[in-house]
């Protein structure tokens, strides 16, 4: 079980994230992004199970700019109605970008930190799901401080190629997602060939349990693959 703190972001804001410590002296450090629905039960979940992997996890409030307490403390959930609270969300805090990435980058300076006394800097993943893949595919092409980026099914990140990745970059997509289709996933490919790209005979969300989509073969061999890669880069 994690505990919620409180960051400072580079214009002095103050912004909550979820924080869960392994057992003993973290082998790296993960900064994980949300979906659409907020720091809920499921993102608290994969931060407790990272955590258990030996990784120091800090799952940031991305909302928190458009909405105060909105996905960590009101949480949503995955009905139509949280679908369509979520869209409005995500549009709201998409107009301040510029101050949510200093918010990301916040995070990832904070965990860096994490090592204890008597150890340096630790080594940065970052990762997320839907709207937090987008955000990982941004932040590993404009953000400092990041050793690995891992992003699942970015809604658009096909349409945003212009800024190459920064850092060793593996992006887990579908096969029937209308996120991020085929002919956009062949265009990342084209774009950007040193990005390891798995495809997975699933649809947008296969990671998460607590949706329809939830696949559970593609989100334990994603996640596997996932682990490897920060053993890689991250741990190393």
């Amino acid at each position: 079980m994690g505990t919620i703190i409180q960051l400072t972001s580079l214009d002095g804001s103050h912004i909550p994230a979820y924080e869960a410590r392994p057992a003993s002296a973290p082998k790296g450090a993960l900064v994980l992004l949300q979906e659409i629905f907020g720091v809920n039960s499921h993102i608290r979940a994969v931060a407790d199970g990272y955590a258990q992997d030996g990784y120091y996890v800090l799952a940031p409030a991305t909302f928190h700019r458009a909405e105060p307490g909105v996905g960590l403390g009101a949480e949503l959930g995955y009905t139509p109605e949280d679908m369509q609270r979520g869209m409005a969300l995500k549009g709201a805090a998409e107009a301040v970008l510029p101050q949510l990435l200093q918010d990301i980058q916040a995070a990832i300076h904070h965990a860096a930190q994490q090592g204890g006394a008597a150890q340096s800097a630790l080594k940065v993943g970052v990762m997320g799901y839907c709207w937090g893949g987008l955000l990982t595919w941004r932040a590993a092409g404009r953000l400092d401080g990041i050793s690995a980026a891992v992003p699942y099914y970015g809604g658009g990140m096909h349409l945003e190629l212009d800024t190459p990745p920064r850092c060793p970059t593996m992006a887990h997509l579908s096969d029937n997602d209308a996120y991020v289709p085929m002919d956009g996933v062949a265009a990342l490919q084209k774009a950007h060939p040193g990005v390891q790209v798995h495809i997975y005979a699933a649809h947008h969300g296969f990671n998460c349990d607590q949706r329809g989509s939830w696949h559970a073969d593609a989100a334990a061999l994603a996640r596997q693959r996932t682990l490897a890669f920060f053993a890689q880069h991250v741990a190393a």
